[in-house]
């Protein structure tokens, strides 16, 4: 994952909000020499990790875990940003105390002051205040900001017993199959140009038309800045206020549900940035790197893509942290799955800069990644895990197994396929889109996806790249994109669940890298107008045929199929279990072929795409495939 990156800032602060789990992380490995408190005071029973609300929000109770501290305090618009010393627990970890007399009505801002000079927001909070990048957002996506309090410094937190509540319209969202899983991933602040939640949730007609049953949201908790990917993570339990507010969020989520799509999270956990008040309580200034006692942290990256701090998912306070996370905004967003960011990434075995040695078996990481999923599925059976993984297949089987989905990356293949070369640079086969081909057991293992975020966009290169022989060129507009839905046919026919990215569906031809949009990460123009073109319309047409069919038909999750997919002439033959069969035919290459179709019978085969059909009189049948010709063929029409 390419992640921007930002220096390190010390007077950075982040807002506190209550957590529903009071238990605290056992002081073992990274946890500084904590040796307890004999004289301490332990936090009230029932008190959380941030804020806790008492007496109707007349009162709060901050509770901070910060072992080998000598003190901390709490300063904030409650008490004028004069310091109020915590307690400290009687094993010496926590610091905690109770401020009355408080407007439940009011926002308050606050920070801890921690050893009597170093100011952070609560790792716990739920909205900041970020004095440098908050003017940037404009009230129309998030109305009525409270203002940066005067006499503070930094990134502060804030909270408030009287913040909008939200009632949730759909309570019996029954989530899509798996199996039958096709997740539209986007970049909200590219997929609608005002950024927000808001048009976001008025454009859902777009994707529903479409007929993908799950959304993919790239990162939205804080992230540092405003203009990102959101991968620069730094406070994992606030919703970034760049694209609205946690209400106008959940009505997106609501109306998702109530158009039978799934909302997925992407999610950094893998790694923080500077201005995380995690990586700021323990910092190794001499050395610029995490300090040696930081209960969360590695002082130095385990991986050769790690871009932020290394979070250490071996230590108790690592895990207890992320088990928080997860379950916030599982429990108060009602999301349906999370996809983990470099998920391989979550590993104490340190491969230096060698990406083999980093994708090679790993018996503690798959142990780690057991936890962490069955910690989610005992909170909710049916939640989505997606691992961005990439390592050896065995040890991906085993995690498939327990039925967690990895990114299955094609894009490379596709590219190929759909240019027409099969070169030394690469191969066109596309035969990763079988989860046998991985040495899965279970359709469900993989997600399959010729584009995502990280990936060039497969019309550019048709547009730059394609091969051509005679009048027939790929890199001509509409033989590109007619090349894009013979790709498309061949990804949604395959068993198991699927991924798509933005404005793919409409042959999206500007660069990941273009310049003139800012580079890589630089923000992307969503090109409505696009959909005016026909032949971009066909190209989207296409997609939510190819969706629907996968969804409606029970073929394409059959057990029984066969395929090759190695060659310019590619086919996938789906053998149905309630008399369904499907044969998929499409020709990569630049010139015609002469094919043999083998269908499983003679008879009528209707042409879905089309509205055509053929009469098999055998079943070895013979015919010519034009360049870039392909059919989606079955012996009864399949079901819209």
């Amino acid at each position: 994952m390419i992640k921007r990156f930002f220096p390190l800032i010390f007077s950075v602060v982040l807002l506190a909000f209550f957590s529903s789990c009071s238990k605290s992380p056992k002081n073992t490995g990274g946890s500084g020499n904590v040796t307890g408190n004999p004289n301490g005071v332990d936090p009230p029973s029932g008190s959380s990790d941030g804020v806790t609300f008492i007496n109707g929000g007349a009162s709060v109770i901050f509770n901070l875990y910060a072992p080998g501290k000598n003190s901390v305090a709490v300063i904030g618009e409650f008490n004028s940003w004069k310091p109020t010393s915590m307690k400290n627990s009687v094993d010496g970890t926590r610091w905690w105390v109770e401020i009355d007399n408080l407007d439940p009505t009011k926002e308050y801002a606050y920070q801890y002051l921690i050893d009597g000079s170093l100011k952070v927001a609560d790792p716990y909070t739920h909205k900041v205040l970020d004095p440098s990048n908050d003017p940037s957002i404009p009230a129309l996506v998030y109305p009525n900001l409270k203002p940066y309090p005067a006499g503070a410094t930094g990134i502060v937190s804030t909270f408030w017993y009287g913040a909008p509540t939200y009632t949730w319209q759909v309570t019996n969202f029954q989530r899509p199959d798996p199996k039958k899983l096709v997740v539209y991933e986007l970049l909200v602040r590219d997929f609608v140009g005002t950024h927000s939640y808001k048009t976001l949730t008025d454009t859902l007609n777009y994707i529903a038309n479409l007929g993908c049953n799950a959304i993919e949201l790239m990162p939205v908790n804080e992230f540092e800045g405003n203009d990102s990917w959101g991968y620069n993570s730094n406070f994992m339990m606030a919703l970034d206020k760049y694209y609205g507010t946690p209400n106008a969020y959940k009505t997106f989520i609501d109306a998702c549900h109530a158009k039978g799509i799934a909302v997925i999270q992407d999610i950094v956990l893998e790694d923080q940035f500077g201005s995380s008040p995690l990586v700021q309580m323990y910092w190794d200034a001499a050395n610029n790197q995490p300090a040696a006692n930081s209960p969360w942290f590695d002082q130095t990256n385990m991986h050769p893509d790690a871009v932020g701090y290394q979070l250490n998912h071996q230590n108790k306070a690592t895990q207890y942290f992320t088990e928080n996370v997860m379950k916030y905004w599982m429990q108060e967003y009602h999301i349906d799955g999370y996809r983990f960011d470099e998920a391989k990434g979550y590993t104490q075995v340190n491969s230096g800069s060698s990406e083999a040695a980093w994708a090679a078996y790993d018996q503690s990481r798959i142990a780690l990644w057991e936890m962490y999923n069955n910690y989610m599925k005992g909170l909710d059976p049916s939640f989505y895990t997606i691992l961005e993984y990439f390592a050896v297949n065995q040890e991906e089987a085993v995690l498939a197994t327990q039925g967690m989905m990895m990114w299955g990356n094609l894009s490379g293949n596709a590219e190929q396929a759909e240019l027409s070369y099969n070169d030394s640079g690469g191969s066109w086969d596309l035969s990763g889109l079988f989860y046998d081909s991985w040495g899965f057991n279970t359709p469900t293992g993989n997600i399959c996806y010729f584009e995502s975020h990280d990936q060039e966009r497969l019309q550019f290169k048709n547009e730059q790249y394609g091969n051509s022989n005679g009048s027939y060129n790929i890199k001509n507009l509409a033989t590109g994109l007619q090349r894009c839905e013979m790709g498309a046919a061949f990804m949604f026919s395959s068993p198991g669940p699927k991924m798509v990215w933005q404005f793919g569906e409409r042959g999206y031809d500007i660069s990941i890298n273009d310049a003139g949009t800012g580079g890589r990460l630089g923000d992307k123009p969503p090109h409505w107008e696009y959909m005016s073109d026909p032949n971009r319309h066909h190209l989207y047409q296409v997609y939510s045929d190819m969706i629907r069919y996968k969804i409606n038909n029970p073929v394409f999750n059959t057990a029984t199929y066969t395929y090759n997919l190695s060659g310019a002439y590619k086919f996938i033959q789906l053998l149905g279990t309630d008399g369904t069969d499907v044969e998929v035919v499409g020709n990569f290459d630049v010139i015609p072929s002469a094919v043999t179709i083998n269908f499983p019978a003679t008879g009528t085969w209707y042409d879905n795409l089309t509205g055509n059909s053929i009469n098999v009189t055998n079943t070895a049948y013979q015919t010519t495939l034009a360049p870039g010709e392909y059919h989606v063929y079955s012996n009864t029409l399949l079901k819209l």
